[in-house]
């Protein structure tokens, strides 16, 4: 699709919304047109942005896309214009005046034009069976393409593995957590299973009950059964687990066994919150 019009900025809306769907779009200046770039209408199908649809450019650029053999999409507010009676389709965008007190700077007019390229993508979404798959390859760099491709395993190498055994010392468990600098440690058996995890959280309600810290293993300390996420799941999953436990970091698991840790902060740095 070939949008052109002299509201520019209305065409490129409809350029971007067409290009979100995966359709091959441009946009076209009328002048620049008429001087040099009239070979890329051939097979394409232009998209004519006007409010009068009377202007001396419309007039020249109308006869010369229909010679060319296109099939000419208008979208005018006046339906008597020369636009509207010489297209093959018109979107009739009609307003009552401007928005501006003179009725003349482009304001009601364009804001229909964006409503109604809008429309238009959203019906060639549905008609070309547009799925969350296609809007994450066509915006990789994006939040919400993001949200639909990064997996947690994109994301959680960078990030150290904080390791205690059950029969470690409290001692030796802050020291892993202190090293490792994720505010964690994972409690894992000879096979590397997760057992537990211990946290910042649970030092200070060691602390608050005045426990003796000689007497106790990590396996007195740790929450057993912490929450787990494996590292193919889509890392806005480990998003949503954090958020409904209200916690910050979440163990990562490869076929059931500890492979390390996401942080809330990794996905901050993604762009996904």
């Amino acid at each position: 699709t070939i949008s052109f019009g002299f509201c520019l900025e209305v065409s490129l809306m409809s350029l971007n919304n067409d290009v979100g769907c995966s359709s091959p779009s441009m946009t076209k200046v009328p002048l620049k047109i008429l001087c040099r770039q009239c070979s890329e209408f051939t097979c394409e199908k232009p998209i004519c942005l006007s409010k009068s649809g009377e202007s001396p450019e419309i007039k020249v650029l109308v006869p010369l896309v229909k010679h060319l053999g296109s099939a000419l999409i208008g979208m005018v507010a006046n339906p008597s214009s020369f636009l509207a009676q010489h297209a093959d389709y018109v979107l009739h965008t009609p307003i009552e005046k401007e928005a501006d007190p003179n009725n003349l700077a482009p304001t009601a007019s364009t804001t229909v034009q964006v409503a109604m390229g809008d429309a238009l993508a959203t019906a060639l979404l549905r008609v070309k069976g547009f799925s969350p798959a296609d809007f994450a390859q066509y915006h990789p760099g994006g939040a919400l393409g993001k949200q639909l491709y990064l997996r947690v395993l994109n994301v959680y190498p960078q990030n150290e593995r904080p390791t205690t055994q059950q029969t470690d010392s409290v001692e030796a468990a802050i020291l892993e957590m202190t090293s490792k600098r994720l505010g964690c440690t994972v409690v894992v058996d000879e096979l590397d299973r997760v057992l537990g995890i211990i946290t910042d959280g649970d030092l200070r309600r060691m602390l608050e009950r005045k426990a003796d810290l000689n007497r106790l293993k990590a396996a007195d300390l740790m929450t057993p059964k912490p929450q787990t996420v494996e590292k193919e799941a889509l890392a806005v999953k480990a998003l949503e687990v954090m958020r409904q436990k209200s916690i910050t970091q979440l163990i990562v698991t490869d076929a059931g066994k500890y492979a390390g840790i996401i942080h809330l902060h990794d996905l901050i740095r993604e762009g996904l919150i």
